[in-house]
């Protein structure tokens, strides 16, 4: 079997939060996780893609890929088999899987445009540990201009819903006006900054940003017009907050229940909305039995954004209908490709040889040679040139019984019959 694209993963659709959050990656574990990757048995190119809704390998492999899943299934080492919530695509499917995912197609919001600079970052990340280098490489290159094109011809991104917009809708529709209250945002990344830009324009009465860095909280709140609040002091904080919205990277919860229950008593059990947008999850789920503390998952706006996928279905047919001919193009583009590698091997061995001798002759012509010795050492030099390679390879098979080999030889070098060069028309003076 020779290399074939894969793509194994899981993602909102598979796989609750509660799994998803165990095989995420931040930004540091990605290199040692690429470098584990690399080396499994027959994996030549791979890339990890793991963001708040998937986690998935796309590879080059010889054979079936099996030990992608294996590494995938039971990551972390000693946790229950994920085997039952991962898919797996193979050649045109696996190509066609990745070009709808940076399209935004295969998102819980349909057309989003973060997911494209999340592929992005995945693709420069593989390729600074060096595990993308060839065919999945322009594989992927390709995905990025397959999901502008879909983007461009189609209205799949117009008046695109990111998941941080989506929160704010919700908060906005089951909660509470945002113009009389206060948000605690916590967390600095693109999810974060996001929801701060739209509860800015939702004229949000206050605005907090809690990082543990607090410069980054800082950036955030200047541009929008929050507070920035060191994480530390979440505590301190918390009970002022009506509507909470939380992203880290963080591997532990960041928001306690005992933290909430805290803050309830100091509002008087006013209500207080969380919604946690992180995987792994910021927010301890034992949250959702407190009253007064209404928790949803990043999970939970699936149904937030529902009528943005109706709105969006008939532009998503039109973009399916790009991604699946450029998926087609692109594979035969390769075959193509790798169909013609060996008669370019061959021109250019041809190439060598020929320079070679020419090299020799001119040498020979220069150092004041007989032409005619000239001609026999160009003749001899290029004949051995070009046969030495096929007439190793031949002997070999002979004595290995390689009889495919030898079937080939005949129709590469039919018999020779002098006859056969007096039929040839005379050149052309």
């Amino acid at each position: 079997m020779g290399r074939t694209f894969h793509a194994f993963g899981l993602n909102h659709q598979t796989a609750p939060v509660s799994l998803r959050e165990r095989v995420a990656f931040d930004d540091a574990a990605l290199p040692a996780a690429l470098a584990a990757l690399r080396a499994l048995p027959g994996v030549h190119e791979v890339v990890l893609v793991s963001t708040c809704n998937r986690t998935e390998l796309y590879a080059l492999t010889d054979g079936d890929g099996s030990g992608l899943v294996d590494w995938l299934a039971m990551h972390p080492a000693g946790s229950t088999d994920l085997r039952a919530y991962l898919y797996q695509h193979r050649g045109v499917q696996a190509v066609q899987h990745l070009f709808r995912v940076a399209a935004g197609l295969d998102s819980m919001v349909l057309g989003e445009p973060q997911i494209l600079g999340q592929v992005k970052q995945a693709w420069v990340a593989a390729r600074a540990q060096g595990t993308l280098h060839g065919a999945l490489d322009r594989l992927f290159q390709h995905a990025f201009a397959t999901a502008k094109r879909a983007r461009t011809d189609t209205r799949i991104g117009a008046h695109a819903v990111s998941v941080a917009s989506a929160a704010v809708r919700l908060a906005q529709n089951v909660f509470a006006r945002l113009d009389e209250s206060t948000v605690l945002l916590i967390g600095a990344g693109e999810t974060i900054e996001l929801a701060a830009r739209h509860l800015s324009e939702g004229k949000v009465r206050r605005l907090l940003v809690a990082n543990r860095t607090l410069l980054h909280a800082q950036d955030i709140a200047t541009r929008h017009g929050g507070v920035a609040l060191p994480l530390s002091e979440l505590d301190r904080h918390l009970a002022e907050a009506d509507v909470v919205f939380s992203a880290t990277a963080s591997r532990e919860t960041v928001v306690k229940r005992a933290q909430v229950e805290a803050a309830l008593a100091t509002r008087r059990h006013r209500p207080m909305l969380l919604v946690d947008l992180a995987v792994p999850r910021d927010i301890d789920p034992d949250v959702a039995q407190l009253k007064d503390a209404y928790l949803y998952t990043i999970d939970d706006l699936e149904r937030a954004v529902e009528d943005n996928r109706r709105s969006r279905r008939e532009s998503a047919a039109e973009a399916e209908a790009i991604i699946e001919l450029q998926a087609i193009r692109f594979v035969e583009a390769l075959d193509a490709s790798l169909h013609h590698a060996p008669l370019k091997r061959l021109r250019a061995h041809g190439d060598a040889a020929r320079n070679e001798a020419l090299v020799k002759a001119k040498r020979l012509l220069a150092a004041g040679g007989d032409p005619n010795d000239a001609l026999d050492l160009l003749a001899h030099t290029l004949t051995n040139r070009l046969l030495h390679a096929p007439t190793h390879a031949l002997r070999e098979a002979a004595l290995s019984g390689d009889a495919e080999l030898a079937r080939a030889a005949d129709k590469l070098f039919p018999p020779f019959d002098e006859d056969d060069d007096a039929a040839e028309p005379a050149p052309k003076a």
